[in-house]
């Protein structure tokens, strides 16, 4: 997410879908026998998180969600069934799943009807389920429910959904909205597989996360976009929408499938622009490593009005593309910023959101890189100025690693500082290497900063960067920065 502060690859319209498809286990299968008894008790109606308490679910782990959701533009009417394949990791009397504004119609689990009761939550609403019978620790089952709602609902209108002009609406739902798109296990800690069923009528077109598969006609006009995403995925990354929009494909200098969507009629504004993702993307691979993901794209709506990394499919306002007052295409750096984050936050998660320096930071820390390589700016002075003013932000927000919030200075700009003062530290070769294998061994996983600070540590070898990490990460004011004795904290 971006804080409120070469050569073109050939792009065609429209194109054949790529077939692709999403394995998941069969579930609802016979409770695994008990050597210690049978206890089943209520999940917890939250995980603990600092910043989101009543976020997330305990009782269960999520293996897969199967979404089916059938829109009604300029209505804002919408009915979806969501498909929860899952794993019980107690003895289950009951759990909770994370949803708002939703009018349930049915709850069924392992293919039997459930009870269930909606209640008060401090972000949303606990829809709780009880099963007709109990679950097993380590049993797998798949809980159904269908609902209905609508996106401007008192609920819904102000949250997670960003309403264009021509009717429709794309996903924006980071960090704690994606319980108003479907009923969840609302963290970021319970990754899991997702396929997409979205529905839009003629004249419009729907997106998901992951490669498109095939779309269904229907006899009534409208069609069905089928989407596959084989990687786990928090739900906060969810990137659906519906609407007037052109798909636009290209490749990446290694053949990574690129597909874009921009607003009908604009396609010649946005191809030239859209087409520079194959060179950023050949710049942070140079990194980084691979791209983690199997496709990659932007999606420009003029119903958002910032810049967000929804997971293989990033969604940018239309006003972020405009030339600079020299003339220079700036909005390239925010276009890295939020491709670096398919690797750190999407591939890489935060355990929970007090971890999110480590998504923020580096996104802040490469995106100015880049400027400063393209000569738009100069990297050091940036970090400088944040150097000056972070010792207030530390005592009024947080320091980096213990945010009181998430949005502010000390996640962005001061992740930034705490890596380039890491860099400053051990060396630019060294750092490189930490960066670099801190995204391949954690791909596809969940992330801490004490893990950051043990793999920090295991790479470069030298125990001293641990209490070194911790003064920046957890300090109260600002350690000396490395190599610059006269950066100085303002009053």
């Amino acid at each position: 997410m971006t804080a409120p502060t070469s050569r073109r690859t050939a792009l065609r319209l429209g194109g054949a879908a790529v077939a692709a498809a999403v394995a998941v286990p069969a579930l609802g299968s016979p409770a695994l026998a008990q050597p210690h008894g049978f206890d089943p008790r209520p999940g917890s109606d939250g995980v603990g998180d600092p910043l989101f308490p009543t976020l997330g679910n305990g009782g269960y782990q999520v293996v897969h969600y199967d979404l089916t959701f059938d829109f009604t533009p300029v209505t804002y009417d919408f009915t979806a069934t969501v498909k929860i394949s899952a794993k019980a990791t107690q003895d289950l009397s009951a759990f909770n799943l994370d949803t708002d504004g939703h009018t349930i119609e049915s709850v069924t689990v392992a293919g039997r009807p459930a009870t269930w009761a909606l209640t008060p939550g401090r972000s949303g609403q606990e829809l709780t389920v009880t099963p007709a019978r109990p679950l097993h620790d380590r049993q797998a089952f798949t809980t159904e429910i269908r609902y209905r709602g609508n996106g401007k609902s008192p609920r819904l209108g102000l949250t997670g959904w960003k309403f264009g002009t021509d009717g429709g609406f794309a996903s924006a739902a980071q960090s704690s909205r994606a319980d108003t798109f479907l009923p969840c296990n609302d963290t970021p800690s319970d990754k899991a597989t997702w396929t997409f069923h979205i529905s839009a009528p003629e004249g419009f077109v729907a997106t998901a996360n992951g490669e498109l598969t095939h779309r269904t006609p229907r006899a009534d006009g409208s069609t069905v976009w089928h989407f596959a995403l084989r990687e786990r995925m928090a739900t906060e990354l969810i990137g659906i929408a519906v609407v007037k929009g052109t798909y636009l494909y290209g490749s990446s200098h290694r053949g990574l499938p690129l597909r874009h969507i921009v607003p009908q009629g604009q396609e010649d504004k946005y191809v030239p622009i859209v087409a520079r993702t194959a060179d950023h993307l050949a710049w942070l691979e140079a990194r980084f490593g691979r791209y983690p993901f199997s496709v990659y794209g932007l999606h420009i709506y003029d119903g958002y009005t910032d810049a967000l990394e929804n997971q293989t499919l990033s969604l940018f306002s239309t006003n972020w593309f405009k030339l600079n007052a020299d003339g220079r295409p700036g909005y390239e750096t925010t276009m890295v910023h939020e491709l670096v984050h398919q690797w750190f936050g999407d591939s890489v998660t935060p355990d929970d959101w007090q971890q999110a320096w480590l998504n923020e930071g580096p996104a802040v820390y490469y995106a100015g890189l880049y400027g400063e390589e393209r000569g738009w700016s100069v990297f050091a002075d940036k970090m400088r100025s944040t150097y000056e003013k972070l010792d207030a932000v530390r005592a009024a927000d947080g320091p980096p690693g213990l945010p009181k919030a998430l949005g502010g200075t000390n996640i962005y700009d001061g992740g930034a500082l705490v890596l380039y003062a890491l860099n400053r530290q051990i060396g630019g070769a060294a750092f490189d290497r930490v960066m670099r294998e801190w995204v391949k061994r954690f791909k596809d996983s969940t992330y801490t900063s004490e893990a950051f600070i043990r793999h920090t540590v295991d790479v470069t070898g030298d125990p001293s960067v641990d209490p070194f990490l911790r003064d920046w990460l957890f300090g109260a004011v600002n350690p000396p920065m490395p190599g610059h004795p006269d950066w100085k904290a303002t009053a």
